[in-house]
């Protein structure tokens, strides 16, 4: 800031914003002093003030209802990522809203076990170790993968806290906690004794990575090029049929050959049987309207134990299922004489085996979606497995039911058709894990008689014969089954406890489009199961954070940002801001790193700002008189009111963007650029009253501002907030009383008013700026005003004498008063006069118009020339072709401007 001034007091603020020295002392001050728990802050309820939010029917914050957010658990795996800190600033700004609204505001955070991520490093850990699970036996490995959690399952905690979350972190839970997975327990003896949860040998996705079932949710599927491999397979009186695969190794474990009951090609083949080649064992032919007569040959081979649709038909008529892979993706004893070959090996001969037989009728180039595993990438294999399943279809209903509704909105709504996609073609969920990190079925097998018992605890004997040779079922629930129960196992269900009484059903539910399906269904349809009801009113999505091209982030493509770095490197509040200022609900964001050095730069703007109110206040903020105010004061005041308005508007319908743009446009601009410049002349000059003045708006403005900015920057805010002597300041900027709209300090008359001066000093600045004529070069200021405007422009003098650069300012009843060889702007308040005369040497300007009207004419004709090259616009490239075009409508305004400027002067 120019013309800084001491005004008598120490300066305790340093010239520059230094983030690192002040973000981990005031995070743990918050802390430490218990800022995080949900209480009511005895300023806010003391009802010494009436409470307005700016929303009409505002309840005072003793009454008003709780506020509450479940952190979606990050992995112990993990490390913050820049779609961990997205989700960190959207749930903490709500929270630090609502904290400062009044409302008693929980937001719970937690971490998950996640099964098949946290074995995983495990196992690789130990596999550089020469260990495996089974030389470590269950326990071992059990004990191996709680130290492994202490010791790096709180990393991803630490950096949270670095990022500023203001969540209570006594409440802190983890999916593998006693209280949660007592809750897991609960849940799947419940679901058990209705129905909901059964046992049975059905198709499953399978993972020979992971050696592991997977949900639908857990398979990942992108388009691949393949072949689509034409076989024949023959038939009784020389008839037969072909059929098509992009995987021969499964035809070993075909078991039938299905077409449709109306395709007259095949009528006389249905009942009979036709020979798979190779093992030439005979495949019966069945009629199913599931077969599509127009697509391919008609005739579909069925593969039932590899194939999600070919073992429903296979259920339907009967036919035998046999597998013929391994866990581990190779072959098996059923594959004959491939067994033991990986499943592309066991293809490529197989194929060669049907091109000796002449059964290879062709072969063709094939793109169609693969199935990835969601963890590891290795390819999905379809097969037939004995697992655990959650019934779907009653517990999907009554879940699409709450959001259509109402009862739960997503916002975006657009979001609700994925949920809908989704729920209404839901099929049983797979909950059972080959692996042994996890909540462990409660199931137990009698040894003697073979009974199963699902218990909520270990039964001493077998409740049939009384044997005690009792065995746990050795499978592990899907990660996502406890992750479902996070609203309220968090909160202490199974028991009636009062978080539970008072915090469920939480408010909002702040998550990525892309686990709608994952979490965000799975925890609507356990909430009214188990609770009665849906377990929030409102579910923010947000997008994904891409690089400054749009590209997904990522260390293949070497685009990926590390959010601690930047966060070393610029401050937290930084990030936090470019993050979230100007995205819209639900879009992806694009980051840059000259976007976090804009927000690091609004920072030190903001903070150079406070430092010169700082200076300048003479002990405590005086209080403003509004009989003392004049117009620039009204103004600013008034935009002070529209954007508390506007901000808590924007945060009560969860458009954080748009809410953090108007402060960055209101703070950098209104407040920095316009009121303090102007604020300048009352405080360096003689006049006491106008210095108290200046001081009390100045601060009034300031204080307000750094509340409303809270949520978004939250340690510059506070630091700031302790250092300034702002009036009726209480305790930390984090426990303070979010703004109220003032009507007695609310002027949109005046505001009117001063948005037309402030629009002819940019109009003169532009016409000086064209010239390139200093600031220190002053001249007279003509204006002739609109109808209405004479007495606002006369009361604005000194704003256009500081501002706009005038000597004075003469006030003209006709433009035929106006002075010869002068610039004009026609403003709707005023037509503003500049006469050139007092500002330029005409002689100059005029050979400096003339030199610069040449240079373009020629630019112009250079660029017409080109453009009418036919052998240019052959040969170029139509962005190139386009960018000349542009070029030359540039020349052309050019050119037409510099004529206006040599007029003028005539």
């Amino acid at each position: 800031m120019a013309d800084e001034r001491d005004g008598g007091l120490a300066i305790d603020l340093e010239k520059t914003y230094q983030p690192a020295s002040i973000e981990t002392e005031l995070y743990e001050k918050w802390e430490n002093e218990g800022k995080f728990k949900p209480q009511a802050n005895p300023e806010r309820v003391s009802g010494a003030a009436p409470f307005n939010s700016g929303a009409s029917g505002a309840e005072h914050p003793s009454k008003r209802k709780a506020f509450t957010i479940v952190m979606p658990p990050p992995n112990i795996t993990g490390q913050l990522h820049l779609g961990h800190a997205m989700d960190v600033v959207f749930q903490d700004a709500l929270t630090r809203f609502h904290r400062m609204l009044g409302d008693p505001t929980l937001w719970l955070p937690g971490t998950d076990h996640a099964s098949i991520a946290t074995e995983v490093k495990i196992l690789d850990a130990m596999r550089e170790e020469g260990q495996t699970k089974e030389s470590l036996g269950r326990d071992g490995f059990l004990e191996r993968a709680w130290i492994w959690k202490e010791q790096y399952g709180g990393r991803i905690v630490r950096q949270l806290r670095k990022l500023g979350a203001s969540c209570d972190w006594s409440r802190e839970r983890f999916t593998l906690d006693e209280g949660c997975s007592a809750a897991v327990t609960e849940t799947f003896v419940r679901l058990y004794e209705k129905g909901l949860i059964y046992r049975a040998n059905r198709i499953i996705n399978w993972c020979p990575d992971c050696r592991t079932a997977l949900s639908d949710a857990e398979v990942e599927y992108e388009e691949q090029a393949s072949h689509l491999w034409h076989i024949r397979y023959s038939g009784a009186d020389g008839k037969c049929v072909v059929v098509a695969t992009t995987r021969p190794e499964t035809m070993l474990g075909d078991t039938g050959v299905a077409v449709h009951p109306g395709d007259k090609r095949y009528v006389d083949l249905i009942g009979k049987t036709v020979t798979l080649p190779i093992v030439n064992r005979e495949l019966p032919v069945i009629a199913d309207e599931y077969v599509d007569p127009a697509f391919g040959t008609g005739a579909v081979k069925m593969t039932p134990a590899h194939d999600p649709n070919d073992f429903e038909i296979a259920q339907r008529h009967g036919l035998r299922i046999l597998n013929v892979m391994n866990d581990d993706g190779t072959m098996n004893e059923n594959a004959g004489e491939y067994a033991g070959l990986p499943a592309l090996e066991a293809r490529a001969k197989i194929v060669a085996e049907l091109e000796r037989l002449g059964l290879l009728v062709k072969v063709e180039p094939y793109t169609h979606n693969v199935g990835g595993c969601y963890r590891c990438g290795h390819t999905v294999e379809p097969l037939v497995s004995d697992q655990w399943f959650v019934s779907m279809k009653p517990l999907a209903e009554p879940a699409l039911e709450a959001v259509r509704a109402g009862r739960t909105k997503f916002e975006p709504d657009r979001f609700a058709r994925t949920y809908y996609h989704w729920m209404e073609n839901i099929r049983d969920w797979c909950v059972s894990r080959q692996l042994w990190w996890g909540h462990r079925i409660p199931a137990y097998y009698c040894g003697a008689c073979g009974d199963m018992t699902v218990a909520r605890t270990r039964p001493d004997a077998c409740p049939k014969c009384g044997s005690n040779a009792l065995r746990q079922d050795e499978d592990v629930l899907d990660t996502w089954f406890s992750s479902a129960l996070w609203p309220f196992s968090t909160l202490g269900w199974p028991n009636d406890t009062d978080d539970l009484r008072t915090f469920y059903p939480t408010s909002v539910l702040v998550t990525s489009y892309d686990i709608i399906f994952f979490w965000v269904a799975r925890m609507i349809f356990s909430g009214i199961e188990h609770m009665g009801e849906t377990p929030f009113h409102t579910v923010l999505i947000h997008g994904l954070v891409r690089d400054a091209q749009g590209r997904k982030m990522s260390k293949s493509a070497g685009n990926g940002i590390d959010p601690l770095e930047l966060i070393d490197k610029y401050g937290a509040d930084a990030l936090r801001f470019s993050l979230v200022m100007g995205v819209a609900p639900g879009n992806d964001t694009r980051l840059s790193i000259e976007k976090v050095e804009a927000a690091r730069n609004f920072a030190n703007k903001l903070w150079n700002a406070a430092r010169f109110v700082r200076m300048n206040l003479d002990g405590d903020a005086p209080n403003i008189n509004p009989e003392r105010l004049d117009l620039a004061d009204k103004w600013i005041l008034t935009r002070y009111q529209e954007t508390v308005r506007s901000a808590t508007r924007h945060l009560n319908e969860y458009d954080l963007g748009l809410a953090s743009q108007e402060l960055y446009d209101f703070i950098w601009n209104a407040y920095c650029d316009w009121t303090i410049e102007l604020s300048k002349g009352a405080l360096f000059g003689d006049d006491a009253d106008a210095r108290e003045k200046a001081r009390a708006v100045l601060a009034h403005v300031l204080d307000g501002a750094l509340k409303l900015l809270h949520p978004f920057m939250p340690f510059i805010t506070e630091k700031l907030y302790g250092l300034l002597p702002l009036p009726a300041k209480r305790g930390m900027l984090i426990e303070a009383r979010w703004p109220e709209v003032d009507p007695a300090l609310d002027f949109p008359e005046e505001a009117r008013q001063m948005e037309g001066v402030i629009e002819i000093v940019r109009a003169v600045r532009a016409l000086r700026l064209e010239r390139s004529v200093s600031p220190g070069k002053r001249a007279r200021l003509y204006l002739l005003p609109q109808p209405g405007w004479s007495e606002p422009l006369r009361q604005a003098a000194g704003v256009f004498e500081r501002l706009a650069y005038a000597q004075d300012v003469v006030m003209l009843d006709n433009l035929d008063d106006a002075p010869r060889q002068s610039a004009k702007a026609v403003c709707p308040a005023a037509d503003a006069i500049l006469p050139l005369g007092e500002l330029l040497d005409l002689a100059k300007e005029r050979a400096r118009l003339a030199k610069a009207r040449e240079n373009a004419e020629r630019e112009l004709s250079r660029g017409e020339s080109k453009l009418a090259n036919e052998g240019f616009l052959k040969k170029a490239p139509p962005e190139l072709i386009e960018e000349e075009r542009r070029k030359l409508d540039t020349r052309r305004a050019m050119l037409e401007s510099i004529k206006a400027q040599e007029a003028q002067l005539e």
